[in-house]
């Protein structure tokens, strides 16, 4: 049956009937602009739901598109500051028509030729990257054995111990969340497992089971718009682009000034866990569920990440993870100058602060979502925790920026390394017995014991 005739069949069968008038709306019970007007509010500001630290995402948006080498006009800056002052008085009749146009304004913005960003190479693709790197070789795996099960399982439970930490006190500086709480060493409350940031491993999980390494980028983004109702940032608006038929590697970068934030780079374990010991694996799984949402330094983010975590399965010297790591991110790139900065801050100063301060100087143009500072986190809390669980997440945490997303992608690499053994008996809670999460289906609540079984059934079936 052709289109015009459904619709022919529904026109011809519909029957008349006079609605009452509390059944003349387009929704039941819904307040429809308000619904808007609340979404619409949240890019002006709002606070991270864990930590409640501030956020503006159209100030953001302005930031990111500059910091990508593009150059944001009068009028643009004129409309932000149209926005700001609109969102406070809550005006959105003007809110709706300046953000429209400002989003108009980031699309149409030129290349800035004083930039450093375009003394780097841009990498647009999974074989310009791979052209560029020479990849260790695949290093054996027993994947039914009992040690690697205990690998997998360590690494998903000292990721929700890292998310759980940092929910707590992401968006904050160093100086700040010491000023407020101290030397953080534990939980400031109960912790619990509703983090964002796990969602996307768990759909790239859900697209990994039916298609193994022949998974695909469009797989992946099914997955994310059948199973993530929502997300933030570069996330959120690559799920609208995916919703309107757009897909990767275009969904990453259509319109999307958010695709070289951090959150390519806070889902890479996934990729690494199903690629133990084979980091050009995890690398280019890493790229295809990057490019969904991301692009360039925002993919070689998630890349630096997936290498890490596939390393840690064969090396047990974490400084030896870092440095293979980086050396896998191509010398041209803008990610490897930042990576290749903090391993140096962290052999010319005596302590993590110190090469803490001088990498916030140097880039504190960057959003504290984006990659590249937290990226600098990382690394320092990997080479001065020398691989020691407790340490290494205590200086993460005290790091500060977007700690959850630091935490969740770094302690999985210890665990992995050195069993669960390592992670202290205070930071282990029944809370992480059972995921909880905001997406549809099987995934809105899944227990640990159910997690790990599905990423060794998901790891075996593609290994057959």
């Amino acid at each position: 049956m052709k289109a015009w005739e459904m619709a022919q069949d529904i026109f011809t069968n519909a029957r008349p009937v006079i609605r009452q008038k509390g059944e003349q709306t387009w929704t039941d019970n819904v307040d429809v602009s308000g619904f808007y007007d609340d979404n619409l509010s949240l890019d002006w500001g709002s606070n991270v739901p864990g930590s409640g630290a501030p956020e503006k995402i159209m100030v953001a948006a302005v930031q990111a598109t500059e910091n990508k080498g593009l150059k944001v006009s009068e009028e643009g800056y004129r409309l932000l500051q149209e926005g700001l002052k609109a969102h406070e008085e809550k005006d959105f009749v003007k809110l709706h028509e300046v953000s429209a146009l400002l989003r108009r304004e980031l699309a149409q913005a030129k290349k800035d030729p004083n930039s450093l960003y375009w003394n780097y190479t841009v990498y647009e693709s999974f074989n310009q990257y791979a052209d560029f790197v020479k990849f260790p070789k695949k290093i054996p795996i027993d994947i039914s054995s009992d040690a690697f099960k205990e690998q997998i399982r360590g690494a998903w439970l000292s990721q929700l111990v890292g998310g759980a930490m940092g929910t707590m006190v992401e968006g904050y500086t160093s100086r700040n969340l010491k000023e407020a709480f101290g030397d953080v060493k534990g939980y400031l409350r109960e912790p619990n497992t509703y983090n964002d940031d796990i969602t996307f491993e768990l759909a790239f999980l859900d697209a990994f089971m039916a298609k193994g390494y022949e998974v695909t980028s469009q797989d992946i983004a099914l997955s994310w718009v059948g199973l993530i109702p929502c997300g933030w940032s570069a996330e959120e608006l690559a799920i609208r682009n995916i919703k309107n038929g757009i897909f990767p590697p275009e969904s990453g970068t259509f319109r999307n000034p958010f695709n070289e934030w951090i959150g390519a780079q806070m889902r890479a374990g996934i990729c690494g866990m199903v690629s133990p010991g084979d980091p050009g694996l995890a690398a280019e799984l890493a790229w295809k569920d990057g490019q969904v949402s991301h692009a360039n330094n925002g993919i070689l983010g998630e890349v630096f990440n997936a290498v890490m975590t596939s390393m840690a399965f064969v090396e047990s010297d974490i400084r030896e993870v870092v440095r293979k790591a980086i050396d896998l991110i191509p010398k041209d790139s803008e990610y490897y100058s930042v990576v290749s900065f903090a391993w140096d801050c962290c052999y010319k100063y005596s302590s993590w602060e110190e090469a803490l301060a001088v990498c916030q100087e140097r880039y504190k143009k960057y959003n504290w979502i984006h990659a590249y500072p937290n990226a600098c986190c990382e690394v320092i809390a990997l080479l001065f925790g020398n691989g020691d669980f407790r340490e290494t997440l205590h200086i993460v945490t005290m790091c500060g920026i977007d700690v959850d997303c630091n935490a969740g992608m770094i302690m999985p690499l210890l665990t992995i390394q050195q069993g669960m053994s390592i992670i202290p008996e205070e930071l282990l809670h029944p809370a992480f017995h059972r995921l909880d999460t905001y997406m549809r289906g099987r995934f809105r609540s899944i227990s640990l014991d159910q997690l790990v079984d599905d990423t060794l059934y998901s790891i075996k079936k593609a290994n057959k």
